[in-house]
């Protein structure tokens, strides 16, 4: 008796993009902390079903085979400058490294300019750390451009204490 042959060695790997569930959030932690190494990262399963109810915020997971190996967080934007188009910010693009070159980061990015298109956006953007030369290769690839704009970032641990008052006082 011959047992059954295994069809999914003869056919390409199933790759789904889906709104992430609070189910992900072992696997987006871990991709999270491929990304930044900082044990502080920590994906809650009730954050991601809030993120999932959000209308401007689409956190979308790539599954291949049903296993999560990437992800892009997309924020629409509300925005007065053009009417009522809004604009998208894409953060945390990241694709499981064991999985890089297989596209998966390419149909995310694909997706998300699908979702803005859908809802009129102005223009998507991004920052990126400055060392990932290589990821800023495959953003420029999908037409971001870094020669018109400059980003600027300020954390947490450098925000004012409110308790501090800044300059002369009345």
């Amino acid at each position: 008796m011959h047992e059954p042959q295994n069809k999914q060695t003869d056919q390409a790997p199933r790759m789904v993009i889906r709104q992430a569930r609070g189910a992900d959030a072992v696997a987006l932690t871990a991709l999270y902390r491929s990304l930044v190494p900082d044990p502080h990262i920590n994906g809650q399963p009730e954050r991601l079903e809030v993120l999932a109810a959000d209308p401007h915020t689409y956190l979308l997971v790539c599954e291949v085979d049903g296993v999560v190996c990437g992800t892009v967080l997309l924020t629409l934007c509300l925005d007065a400058m053009y009417g009522f188009q809004p604009y998208g910010v894409l953060e945390n693009v990241v694709v499981a490294e064991a999985q890089r070159g297989q596209h998966i980061g390419s149909r995310l990015m694909a997706h998300v300019e699908e979702i803005c298109l859908s809802h009129d956006c102005s223009k998507m953007m991004l920052l990126s750390t400055a060392s990932r030369a290589q990821a800023h290769r495959f953003f420029e690839q999908h037409g971001f451009s870094a020669a018109s704009k400059r980003g600027f970032v300020k954390y947490r641990r450098q925000f004012r204490s409110p308790q501090a008052p800044q300059g002369p006082s009345a």
